[in-house]
């Protein structure tokens, strides 16, 4: 399976070594500073960083928590706070939460991807809380002449048993904070047994503000004299401005300057294309119509869908270009194989389609730079800045908002560079907003891919042969960013002849991981033709998958022994092989590993008359560790990537032509719509293993698990996406 997690987390998470640091909060109470020294290795580079956080006691025993982390919708402002309020024995009602500034410096590494939160901070943050406790309980037992062995806590004051005396936190907060910090290593945690607010459901900390359309959002920022801006870049990806019509443009309603900002070809940075800046955005938005430029459109001008797919399919007769992994002798193998199976399937180029489009407020003057932006990894875009404005680190504060979605996307920066840039030009602090239109064909493409597989089973039914030749993208060996095939995906290790191997093409058109990075594609191709292969040995599908894990072993950082019981538990709840579906409905079964967590699904889909597909139900699987920390939260991160599993298989597509996207807005590249929402069931299977992150490992089996429903509703396979009902009447 795809590995877009880290292999030696959980090694990383046991070893480091923590510090707290204790001091007086600014108007008295007990500040707590922590450190968490750690190195984390990720799929597309190593970060190395130092986490900080704080907690502030005050003396009227309000505890204000400090939120690092960038809240892109996935809940994290709420749960790691939680973690640490409840070993430090408060109440969720005394619990304040402040977003952070990006300043890596004082908190360490901020971001938001790869469902790493929870892995990352599940111990640390309770033992920061917990050490918080215990110097609220040392300084009540030293008052008290008491030995500490004698106090407990509960709801934010601390009590001697004995005597049944009580302190409140704020009454210790002072003198606690003159007290040593100790080993974080050596506090004692609660028993999960005991958790009051951990396992407990919480609504979001900021939920009130979004119902109630209060101004948080990165497009909600205003700041005093602000002006507008809009960017218009090359609709041929990597092409150049090279003149504009720029009086005329000036002289449009609203519209206070036009310039060309001569950019570079680095997607991730400043672009080439042409500013227009105003008191009013839509004013300048619609002066953009008026806009005329004369673009040099470069070599991915010669690329198109029509031509990848063409390319893909010459590809495919030669051997591949490299081999990934190869056990055993597939072409033996497939020549003494009593069936074979032989299949091409194939993906699109998705957008992020995120519902808030990419914005960005900026005051850049006098060598310094204010930036308010939604991102998911602020310190890159404080270096992009740096670099190209020629500033140090040290003079970009960078204020993280609220993102209305993210799924990757703002993962990247370059509307930051461009709303600085833009900025610094016109003089004035400047609020950057693409519109739809610039969002959806100035992204960071889930790439497409094209997958050729062979199989061959032996006279049982049984796999033992599997090939797969893997057309991708990319130059010189090297994929483009989450186009890649790692030599683990499943099923390799559990067939004794197994031969992966990759192509590439080279690609102009800039792609960057979207939710669940190269497993939410990958799925669909691998599950679906062990579809096809328990079919053709004439076995039941989920069955066959259980056999095919075998017997419970650990291989690599993949316990079979927990998706076999995810699998069971799927069948279990949904019903599998009990139900008679009616004609023109079905059952699909699906599993897969990701972001270290093992889920298996089960759709329930029906074809109507008019070729109208209907998703009936959901059922999901999952195993994500031993504690689930916010229940409704969970609940709705696993509801929401099967539902956007089911958005992205039902009609979504990025097409290209002459090197520029064709769609444009959400008519041409829909989202689910509420109609079209199936109600998702889901279930957690709790074990003994630390929790993992729940944002992404739900998604990428849903897809699978809807065309294989499919199939056995019409005995049509689906093998390319997203699925064309009129290909299944």
């Amino acid at each position: 399976m795809n590995r877009t997690d880290n292999p030696a987390l959980s090694a990383v998470a046991e070893s480091r070594r923590a510090f707290l640091r204790a001091g007086i909060a600014v108007g008295g109470g007990l500040l707590l500073d922590f450190s968490l020294p750690q190195s984390l290795s990720a799929a597309d580079s190593t970060i190395e960083s130092t986490l900080n956080a704080f907690v502030q006691v005050s003396n009227e025993g309000v505890v204000t928590i400090v939120s690092k982390n960038p809240e892109i919708g996935q809940g994290i402002k709420t749960m790691l706070p939680m973690l640490i309020a409840e070993e430090l024995d408060v109440d969720w009602g005394d619990v304040r939460i402040e977003q952070a500034l990006s300043d890596p410096a004082k908190y360490g590494a901020q971001f938001a991807g790869g469902s790493r939160a929870t892995p990352l901070n599940w111990d640390a943050l309770r033992r920061v809380g917990a050490a918080g406790r215990q110097m609220l309980m040392s300084a009540a037992a030293q008052g008290w002449g008491v030995p500490l062995s004698e106090c407990e806590t509960a709801s934010g004051r601390v009590l001697h048993v004995p005597t049944r005396r009580s302190l409140t936190y704020g009454r210790l907060a002072a003198k606690a904070a003159m007290l040593p910090a100790p080993d974080l290593a050596q506090v004692p945690l609660k028993d999960p047994k005991d958790f009051k607010i951990i396992g407990k459901s919480h609504g979001g900390i900021d939920s009130p503000l979004v119902v109630t359309g209060k101004p948080l959002f990165g497009i909600d920022v205003s700041v005093p004299g602000m002006l507008y801006a809009v960017f218009v870049k090359s609709p041929v990806f990597g092409g150049t401005a090279v003149s504009a019509n720029l009086e005329a443009v000036k002289s449009q309603p609203g519209v206070r300057d036009a310039f060309i900002v001569n950019g570079s070809p680095v997607f991730n940075g400043l672009a080439s294309g042409v500013a227009i800046v105003g008191t009013n955005w839509w004013l300048i938005d619609k002066a953009r119509e008026a806009l005329e430029v004369k673009w040099e459109k470069g070599a991915t001008s010669t690329q198109s869908t029509v031509g990848f797919a063409a390319q893909a399919a010459q590809i495919s007769t030669q051997p591949a270009a490299t081999t990934l992994v190869r056990d055993g002798d597939v072409a033996e193998a497939l020549a003494r194989s009593a069936q074979r199976l032989e299949a091409g399937y194939s993906y699109p180029f998705l957008s992020h389609a995120t519902l808030e489009p990419q914005n960005c407020t900026a005051h850049v003057r006098a060598g310094k730079a204010e930036i308010w932006a939604p991102t998911q990894n602020p310190d890159a875009g404080r270096k992009i800045v740096a670099k190209t404005l020629g500033l140090s680190d040290a003079d970009i504060t960078i204020h993280m908002t609220r993102c209305g979605g993210g799924f990757g996307r703002r993962l990247m920066n370059d509307y930051m560079v461009e709303a600085a840039w833009i900025s610094r030009q016109a003089g004035a602090p400047v609020k950057l907003l693409w519109n739809r239109q610039d969002d959806m064909q100035h992204d960071f493409y889930r790439p497409a891919g094209f997958h050729f597989l062979k199989a061959g089973l032996d006279g049982g039914g049984r796999l033992q042969a599997f090939s797969n030749h893997f057309v991708s993208f990319g130059e010189n060996g090297k994929a483009v960013s989450s186009a890649d095939l790692k030599a683990d995906e499943f099923p390799a290790k559990f067939v004794p002849n197994l031969e992966l191997g990759m192509s590439l093409m080279p690609l102009g058109v800039p792609t960057g991981p979207l939710r669940a990075p190269g497993s939410n594609a990958l799925a669909f191709v691998f599950q679906s033709f062990i579809d096809e292969i328990a079919h053709a040995a004439g076995q039941d599908p989920l069955q066959y998958r259980i056999d095919l894990l075998g017997e419970r072993r650990q291989v690599g950082t993949f316990d079979t022994g927990r998706m076999i019981d995810v699998l069971k538990l799927v069948r279990e709840k949904s019903g599998w092989g009990r139900r008679t579906p009616p004609k023109g409905s079905g059952m699909g079964v699906a599993f897969y590993f990701s972001h270290l967590g093992y889920f298996a699904e089960v759709v329930h889909a029906s074809l109507g008359k008019d070729a109208r597909i209907t998703v009936d139900k959901v059922w999901v699987a999952g195993d994500v560790g031993s504690q689930i920390i916010n229940p409704t939260g969970a609940e709705n991160q696993v509801q929401g990537a099967a539902l956007d599993g089911i958005g992205e298989a039902l009609g979504q597509a990025i097409t290209l032509d002459g090197g520029r996207v064709m769609q444009s807005n959400f008519h041409d590249f829909p989202l689910l719509r509420m109609k079209q929402a199936p109600p998702v069931e889901v279930h957690f299977l709790k074990t003994e293993f630390p929790p993992t992150g729940l944002g992404e490992p739900a998604l990428p089996p849903v897809i699978p698990a809807l065309c294989n429903a499919l199939f056995a509703a019409t005995g049509v396979r689906i093998r390319s996406l997203p699925i064309d009902p009129k290909l299944l009447a």
